[in-house]
């Protein structure tokens, strides 16, 4: 990999496009740090405190931090990413909007400028929610209209704000820029995380103990990290192979190809949707101040869950894991469609080695799919799960568990193999496997 980025700076327009990028990480985390003015930040930090280790302690981590600062990116792209999980559904169940999808990179444009738009909407629902709730609960340095309206106004400008600079990273740095985001605001979490690590594992304790602990979070990490990796490499390759066909005195076609089935087809979105769904009453709960000593509540924060103290709050991890095979094989059903690839395959002539074009191609297929899914959706569930046991056992709570550190491996291998790409393209070879 860093053979990949060295070379890559030797080449003049790659190496702006890293600049550029390296250039708007600085100015994400210069925003994070900026505080929205009106905000008793000491009060909030107080109540955030409080909560800690419960629902927001994953929005935090893809927030930078931002959320705990109370700066002008505490949004950060949450509303984006919300808004396109929306617009893929929304493009499943309204026929315009699929056909619009087909229409090429026109149609592509459509529905991003969609997606913006709708960003900018959930952004202002959530700004105008936070407002009222600080002016409420007494977070504000001055409770009046224009103080609440400046607060909403910020929140709403930042968030928009990073949508752009996300745009403007894809357009003209390396990688998807809404996915660094995200990331880099990851990344920024996992000093402090160590360092909380260190102080609850290692300071203080005999050199023997101190190896020891080193040793087996070390261990953790890494292995977490390789099955990731595993994970979001594994696929699937179904032969296909087109028949030749005459054209005037010539044959054409015959080749051989296939069809790569990942096995981990939804990414982190399974993972998402199922957290989502999980923390959502929890959120609205602690915002409100009521049922937090509710069993249901607590069953459903990941904080309780694997605590030897009371096993009956990991009722909730069931139902967590269940949600997310189901998100799996949802999110897969509504991104690959079986019937619509064999019916292409079909009109070009190809087949699968042993099935029949047609029906049975799509029936091949949708099994296939579905074994594949499962082992998928199980290694997404166990990678998870991991974080969960050792802060429910240990109390080891960090931000980058199992959802971070796919997030963060998926963009960082999908951003080395589009660098290579570009490589490839002016040097007919790449570096990335050599």
């Amino acid at each position: 990999m860093f053979k990949t980025v060295r070379n890559a700076f030797k080449i003049p327009d790659i190496r702006k496009r890293l600049l550029f990028t390296l250039l708007m990480l600085v100015v994400i985390r210069i925003g994070s740090e900026l505080p929205i003015p009106g905000i008793n930040r000491e009060v909030f930090q107080q109540w955030y405190q409080s909560k800690s280790g419960d629902a927001f302690s994953f929005f935090d981590a893809i927030t930078g931090g931002s959320f705990l600062n109370m700066s002008v990116f505490a949004l950060n792209i949450t509303p984006y990413i919300n808004a396109s999980i929306i617009m893929q559904l929304l493009t499943i169940a309204i026929p315009k909007l699929e056909e619009m999808q087909r229409d090429g990179e026109e149609g592509r444009k459509k529905i991003v400028e969609i997606t913006r738009y709708l960003t900018v909407g959930l952004a202002t629902l959530e700004a105008v929610a936070m407002g009222i709730g600080f002016w409420r609960s007494g977070y504000l340095t001055q409770n009046n209209f224009l103080t609440v309206l400046m607060v909403i106004v910020s929140l709403i400008a930042g968030s928009a704000v990073l949508m752009w600079i996300g745009e403007r990273i894809t357009e003209k740095g390396v990688g998807n820029g809404i996915s660094i985001v995200l990331v880099i605001n990851i990344i920024s979490r996992m000093p402090d995380d160590l360092a909380s690590l260190y102080e609850q594992f290692v300071a203080g304790k005999t050199v023997a103990k101190m190896v020891l602990a080193i040793a087996i979070i070390a261990a953790i990490i890494i292995a977490v990290v390789v099955l990731v990796v595993i994970l979001q490499d594994a696929e699937r390759r179904i032969p296909v192979q087109y028949s030749r066909k005459i054209q005037g005195r010539r044959q054409v076609g015959g080749q051989s190809t296939h069809i790569p089935l990942k096995v981990n087809t939804g990414g982190v979105i399974p993972v998402i949707f199922a957290q989502s769904l999980m923390q959502f009453p929890v959120i609205i709960a602690q915002l409100i101040g009521k049922g937090e000593d509710n069993w249901f509540f607590k069953m459903l924060s990941q904080s309780n869950w694997c605590n030897p103290a009371n096993m009956s709050y990991s009722v909730g991890l069931i139902i967590y894991i269940a949600l997310i095979i189901a998100f799996a094989y949802f999110y897969t059903s509504i991104t690959f469609n079986p019937l619509e690839i064999a019916d292409n395959m079909k009109k070009a002539g190809g087949f699968i080695p042993g099935i029949r074009p047609g029906k049975p191609t799509s029936d091949y297929l949708t099994r296939i799919l579905h074994y594949i899914v499962f082992i998928g959706a199980v290694g997404l569930a166990f990678v998870t799960f991991l974080p969960i046991f050792f802060n429910g056992v240990f109390g080891a709570s960090v931000s980058f568990g199992g959802t971070s550190l796919i997030i963060v491996v998926g963009v960082v291998i999908e951003t080395m193999k589009q660098i290579e790409s570009q490589m490839t393209v002016r040097y007919y070879k790449g570096f990335l496997s050599e």
